[in-house]
């Protein structure tokens, strides 16, 4: 029994002597100067590595330009997206709502291209591109929502869909440098058996060339990219069909046929009209 007690003794002197020793002064089983030049090392080590990670960020920063991405490489060619922000818009246009969503989408995406906004803007010239690498304050060329007459949402604030004859806005997404060739402009097509008929605003679905290029959201704050609306008047053997509309950037060096990405210079939408 006694044997025991002085095993037990013995046992929790040790674990005692193990965090602190006394007669060696040792702390965790070493002593105060070995514990100063261990955490002398490593204060040192992790100090010249957070010298070298700054240093070598301060070394990156210095080839980034504030305005504009170091690499384009994966959208040097615009894409093509649409509003209502939906590949298919089906709705009966008996009832309100089923196509409230769409027209409301509309209607807040329009509100930067009201006419008393845009007047604030330059009235560009049109068929040149507005370059403007030598001034500091880059100025935005006017696009007004009443250039999209019948599908400005201003006569008719329903944008046709209370007469079953849709429109849809198509835009290209913003490159930084952009500056296209020719005479871009938005044609659509109905993939398909369909006789379904459209008009464009402005005419002939035109994207003016004075809207290039696009300096960047620091540079370009207020800037309006140009809109294509496409009205689709439906006749009576168009409603309860889906139909399939391509709409792609046509007369310029912008690509439109590339099958490993569908949305470059093009866009796709289905619509589904009911009576």
């Amino acid at each position: 029994m006694a044997n025991k007690e002085e095993k037990a003794d013995e046992k929790q002197s040790s674990w005692k002597d193990f965090i602190y020793n006394p007669r060696t002064g040792e702390f965790i089983g070493r002593t105060a100067s070995s514990w100063a030049l261990i955490f002398l090392f490593y204060l040192v080590f992790y100090g010249f590595l957070a010298g070298m990670f700054t240093l070598t960020m301060w070394v990156m920063l210095q080839t980034l330009d504030d305005h504009t991405p170091k690499y384009r490489d994966r959208v040097a060619n615009p894409g093509l997206m649409i509003r209502p922000k939906s590949l298919d818009i089906a709705f009966n246009r008996s009832i309100p709502q089923q196509y409230s969503k769409y027209v409301q989408h509309l209607e807040a995406f329009l509100q930067d291209y009201n006419d008393s906004l845009q007047e604030a803007n330059e009235p560009c010239q049109v068929g040149i591109h507005f370059e403007q690498d030598d001034v500091e304050e880059k100025k935005v060329c006017q696009f007004k929502r009443s250039l999209l007459r019948q599908c400005s949402g201003l006569s008719d604030t329903t944008f046709g869909y209370s007469e079953g004859k849709p429109c849809i806005l198509v835009k290209m997404n913003r490159v930084i440098g952009l500056k296209p060739r020719g005479d871009p402009h938005i044609a659509c097509t109905v993939k398909g058996e369909g006789t379904l008929q459209m008009q464009l605003y402005p005419d002939e679905g035109k994207i003016d060339k004075s809207y290039f290029p696009y300096y960047g959201k620091i540079l370009h704050k207020n800037y309006v990219q140009p809109l294509v609306a496409v009205k689709l008047i439906l006749g009576e053997n168009d409603h309860n069909i889906e139909h399939t509309v391509e709409c792609k950037v046509e007369g310029s060096d912008l690509i439109n046929n590339n099958e490993r990405d569908k949305f470059l210079g093009r866009v796709t939408f289905r619509v589904n009209v009911q009576k």
